[in-house]
């Protein structure tokens, strides 16, 4: 049996690295960390605990191109509060789709970054 400890890492596939460490760190405030020197191009986030890592891939199957879709692939962060973390995307001018009552249980937020992939902000009801 396999012993789960957590997430360590979510990896997306992003067509401009530079595009894609603009958002991330200049929009939505990421902290940049460490990344190995691959032969690859790539950034790596710390996300509290656990880490996001960009690759640059041009042509790979996973890249998006079509509008916010919940049930497509994404991952989530949880954050402390859901008007700070509207407040916060406003100020920053970053589109994205509130859902304040999701019948999820928790009130969730989508944005997309630049190459499509989707982000999603969970908080507690009311936050």
């Amino acid at each position: 049996m396999i012993e789960y400890i957590g997430l360590h890492h979510v990896s997306l596939a992003v067509r401009d690295l530079e595009q894609a460490r603009h958002f991330y760190t200049n929009q939505l405030k990421f902290q940049e960390i460490q990344r190995p020197p691959f032969n690859s191009k790539g950034i790596w986030y710390a996300v509290g605990t656990q880490q996001l890592h960009l690759l640059e891939h041009l042509e790979g199957e996973t890249l998006r191109r079509g509008a916010i879709d919940s049930v497509d692939g994404h991952f989530a962060i949880w954050v402390k509060s859901y008007s700070e973390t509207i407040a916060f995307l406003e100020a920053a001018t970053i589109a994205h789709e509130a859902r304040p009552d999701s019948l999820a249980g928790f009130s969730q937020i989508y944005v997309l970054d630049l190459d499509h992939n989707i982000i999603e902000f969970g908080a507690a009801y009311g936050s």
